[in-house]
């Protein structure tokens, strides 16, 4: 959805990413981006004497560029901005509309989870993420930047977020690795959060991060009934990060036997556990990693170092919005466990794109083959897609589903 996101008399059009999504009634901006704008402007932190002029500004988890685009946008302060997102589709997004709002980008970079994080800011802005792991990780590495910054100036740390989501449990997570915090009042359901950086950071003990978690994986060989344990590494912004989930579980269970040299797409691969089961039964395949997450795609290509090193080459790991730029009739099986929210939004339009691209991208007679809760009725859009659908396996919870492109 394009929409028309004024705040402070700036109007800007903003939209939701990717483009084709077909839930198009979403929003690409919240209220917490609105409150946290006007109060930067109403508190004058761009332009007055707290900070020195071309300010420095980190913003975290900015889905679709709505603070981004409205700073770069202030042609009075014309702050340096960073972009620290691990969402491949959101930085698409920013980028996306910084252009369709015809402003220079020249002044903006955008920086992955995995990158390192700017120094000597002025100011950090933080979308409090869904997943506390990663809240976690980001305020570890945002308290080890503030412990080495070269200059002693103050830096301004300000969250946001829906107010239903942050609880007491949330900033106690600030407190404990930034320091004082409080929070601001809710306006239109959303909710402030304010952090005094801890003046003892250096004599404190460093906290240091407990991700990528590791944990064992058992497998056993379809080939020689072999048992082994992989295993398993994920970062912080990757689901099942202690054990594997009961899903990808009864999911492993039902894959199918795949032949020597079969091109195999793992689509939304997170830690890449499936992909890398099809490599443990057949050597001789050829997968591709696919995620737009960065820590994702990261915890897949450690986890086949770690476990399959001899088949590392017959391997790719692909940042990606699905499976745009994937060359059409280019591979034999795809296997898919769709996502069904995109950050605090339920919605089916990424599993709606995975299934259409998915059917672009097989070669004749070749397969999909999904897992999903019982409820999401997949069956329903497979049907639509490839004119068929067969039931694999299911369970009280969970079906797998599998479609063949005639």
């Amino acid at each position: 959805m394009i929409s028309p996101f004024i705040v402070n008399d700036k109007n800007l059009f903003l939209s939701r990413f990717p483009i084709a999504q077909v839930n198009r009634s979403l929003q690409a901006w919240d209220s917490a981006d609105e409150y946290l704008i006007n109060y930067i402007n109403e508190e004058g932190l761009l332009t007055s004497e707290i900070t020195n002029t071309n300010k420095k500004i980190a913003i975290f988890n900015d889905a679709f560029g709505a603070l981004a685009v409205n700073f770069c946008h202030d042609n009075v302060a014309n702050p340096t901005v960073f972009c620290i997102n691990d969402s491949y589709i959101s930085r698409q997004g920013i980028s996306y509309n910084l252009e369709q709002n015809g402003l220079d980008d020249s002044n903006i970079e955008l920086r992955t989870s995995l990158d390192s994080l700017p120094t000597d800011l002025d100011l950090i802005l933080f979308k409090i993420p869904k997943s506390k792991a990663m809240l976690t990780e980001q305020l570890i590495q945002i308290k080890q930047m503030i412990k080495n910054r070269t200059s002693d100036k103050e830096v301004i740390f300000i969250a946001a977020d829906r107010a239903k989501e942050i609880h007491s449990s949330t900033l106690k997570v600030f407190e404990k690795y930034l320091g004082t915090t409080k929070t601001s009042l809710a306006v239109k359901k959303a909710r402030l959060v304010f952090c005094e950086f801890d003046s003892s950071f250096g004599t404190k003990p460093e906290h240091k991060s407990p991700y990528p978690t590791v944990w064992p994986l058992p497998h056993k060989s379809t080939i020689d009934n072999s048992s082994r344990d992989f295993i398993i590494s994920n970062h912080a912004n990757v689901y099942a990060r202690e054990k594997l989930d009961i899903g990808a579980r009864y999911f492993i269970e039902n894959l199918p036997k795949v032949a020597p040299n079969t091109k195999v797409i793992d689509l939304g691969c997170g830690n890449g556990v499936l992909g890398l089961t099809v490599l443990a039964d057949q050597p001789e395949a050829q997968v591709q990693f696919i995620d737009e997450s960065c820590m994702a795609i990261a915890s897949a290509k450690l986890n086949i170092e770690t476990n399959l090193p001899d088949v590392i080459e017959q391997c790719e790991f692909i940042l990606n919005d699905c499976l745009s730029d994937i060359e059409g009739g280019s591979v034999d099986l795809i296997l898919c466990n769709p996502p069904f929210h995109q950050n605090t939004a339920t919605t089916d339009h990424i599993a709606w794109q995975m299934f259409k691209d998915s059917h672009r991208v097989l070669k004749k007679g070749g397969e999909l083959r999904i897992i999903g809760n019982r409820q999401l009725a997949y069956h329903i859009k497979l049907q639509r897609l490839f004119g068929n659908e067969k039931l694999i396996a299911s369970n009280d919870k969970f079906v797998t589903q599998s479609a063949i492109k005639r």
